[in-house]
């Protein structure tokens, strides 16, 4: 059921690569709550993925293709969106990340550092550059909303997330830094979501993930969050219901993040 949450205000999803993607169920939800929108993805995503797929299901959304790395490919994003849209944005969503050093198995204690700063620049880095040229390019409304997706990882150990637990904490931190500039200049709000372990193709990535969401499942009063539900969450985030809300790290896991252990976990301990 649809309730108009969004009407009338437009975003940019980052992220979106197949049916799987928090990002693409975030993108339809978008839409089903009334938002105009823009899809944005690496190159080499766009040609791997399913993107345009995804932008006819949302009203024939523009597909823009955009590095993040690359502030010369975001700033024609923005201007491409703000020319589109006929001025600001009210929404955006960052849900990129991306670890070299995960792709090829390599253990923490032996990481290969070029491909850390990678894993910093694609993961968190490129969220600052994302804010910092939206803020120069006065490209979000007032009172807009800014979510980016992260895990856990950035507060607890999980040893096979690798340096991926590094850039989620930057991320997290960057959050916190910008969301006051943004809030002192604009009223606009950022925050992160913590998601549960979600299958999608990057999660699925992760060594040992099969064992780990199942264990999450037992860990979470409510069972794992899906990625519709994290799109859920995420539109009202974007709407004019959570005005007040930013800085924050948003937890979205069914309550594994608060919870010590669990009748599941401890039967499964003692078979």
């Amino acid at each position: 059921m649809a309730y108009n949450l969004l009407k009338g205000k437009k975003g940019i999803i980052f992220g979106a690569l197949n049916d799987q993607s928090i990002a693409w169920k975030i993108a339809e939800k978008c839409y089903e709550e009334g938002a105009e929108i823009v899809l944005t993805n690496a190159p080499i995503a766009l040609r791997m993925g399913e993107i345009n797929n995804l932008a006819a299901k949302c009203g024939n959304a523009p597909v823009i293709p955009a590095d993040v790395t690359n502030t010369d490919d975001l700033k024609n994003l923005i201007q491409k969106s703000l020319d589109h849209f006929d001025g600001p944005v009210d929404f955006i969503l960052h849900s990129v990340g991306m670890s070299m050093n995960m792709r090829k198995n390599n253990h923490y204690t032996a990481t290969n550092y070029d491909f850390m700063h990678k894993t910093l620049d694609i993961s968190a880095m490129s969220f600052h550059r994302v804010l910092q040229l939206a803020y120069q390019m006065d490209a979000i409304s007032e009172w807009g909303s800014v979510v980016a997706l992260t895990y856990i990882a950035a507060q607890r150990v999980f040893p096979d997330y690798n340096d991926m637990a590094d850039a989620k904490a930057l991320l997290e931190s960057i959050t916190r830094s910008f969301g006051y500039q943004y809030a002192k200049k604009k009223n606009v709000r950022i925050n992160t979501v913590s998601q549960s372990p979600t299958r999608t193709t990057a999660g699925s990535g992760v060594k040992g993930f099969d064992g780990f969401i199942s264990f999450a499942e037992k860990m979470s009063p409510l069972g794992n969050a899906t990625a519709e539900d994290c799109a859920n969450y995420c539109v009202t985030l974007f709407s004019d219901l959570t005005k007040m809300v930013t800085m924050q790290n948003l937890f979205h896991d069914g309550g594994f993040s608060f919870t010590g252990v669990t009748a599941e976990v401890i039967e499964q301990m003692e078979k």
